[in-house]
């Protein structure tokens, strides 16, 4: 067991990782780099176009729309207070590149997993510093990168689901990856029987499958998370065969799934995936966001019956 960043409780649990939803322990509470006074000054001082401050509605199914909003011109510490009294989450996307004291624990701890679980071996990480209201939840979604979840305050259950067809249909992947569709994924109550179940508290990690579906809810408690997507020449390689299949498939052509097909044939299609990319054959149709509301203002309630996300009662 290393005396790093990173414990396995046990020698199952470590070879569990990237194969089974996984948790596991960190040290990344040892700094002093997720305080109220650390993150207000990291609200401040992140670059606006990768600050992303979300509310997510949802219906009596569990099932979300996404409402974005600006942080406008409000302090830090401002920032911090109207995530704790409301039911937004911030996102501060490449934290790694504009908080370089973290990005070197985060260096650190992926250099300590990397020598614990034999094979990975990442080509590039990327940190997301999440911020998340007492009543917070992200819905149900699938990532194309790999993602370890690092938990540092507050309490979170996450509900993460098989990767196979009937909880992350290959088809619905090759759209992600062809920027067809956002990585939300239709959700059905019913589906969390097959789910492996995890509540995260401080100082816990978890990790799961690749493209393995996954949602999240904060249990009562102001949260704040590190999740970290990185990508490995496996992931890379998969991912390009579902995009080259998302385009064949458009055209009409023959396409068995990624995950049905050998390493060699995984590989050929991803290199041909580099090929149709810079075609541009495809469009993307994620668009960014429309600003609804500045953090702090009474956010309007959507229609069909969902819920006020700054609503008190």
């Amino acid at each position: 067991m290393s005396a790093g960043l990173i414990q396995f409780s046990d020698e199952q649990s470590r070879r569990d990782f990237n194969r089974k939803p996984t948790a596991f322990t960190h040290g990344l509470l040892g700094t002093d780099l997720f305080t109220d006074a650390a993150l207000a000054e990291q609200l401040e001082r992140h670059p606006a176009e990768l600050f992303d401050i979300n509310v997510f509605h949802y219906d009596k199914e569990g099932r979300a729309k996404l409402q974005t909003g600006t942080k406008g011109r409000r302090p830090g510490d401002e920032l911090l207070g109207a995530v704790k009294q409301g039911k937004v989450w911030i996102q501060m996307r490449r934290i790694q590149d504009h908080y370089p004291r973290l990005g070197e624990v985060i260096q650190q701890a992926f250099s300590d997993l990397g020598q614990q679980v034999g094979g990975l071996r990442p080509i590039d990480v990327t940190g997301q510093l999440i911020l998340s209201a007492p009543s917070a939840s992200v819905p149900y979604h699938a990532d194309p990168p790999g993602v370890v979840l690092f938990h540092l305050r507050g309490e979170k259950r996450i509900w993460i689901y098989p990767p196979d067809e009937t909880h992350m249909p290959c088809r619905a992947m090759e759209q992600i990856l062809l920027e067809q569709q956002t990585e939300d994924l239709p959700y059905r109550r019913d589906m969390d029987a097959a789910a492996t179940v995890i509540d995260l508290k401080p100082g816990m990690a978890a990790a799961w499958p690749l493209h393995a579906p996954h949602r999240i809810e904060n249990q009562g408690s102001f949260n704040v998370s590190l999740s970290c997507d990185y990508q490995t020449w496996g992931s890379r390689i998969t991912n390009g065969a579902h995009y080259a299949n998302g385009i064949m498939r458009r055209m009409g052509a023959p396409v068995r799934s990624a995950e049905e097909i050998s390493v060699a044939a995984r590989t050929m299609l991803w290199g041909a995936s580099l090929g149709l990319r810079r075609l541009k054959l495809i469009r993307s149709r994620v668009m960014s966001y429309e600003r609804t509301f500045e953090l702090g203002d009474a956010a309007p309630v959507a229609s069909c019956g969902l819920i006020d996300p700054l609503a008190t009662g």
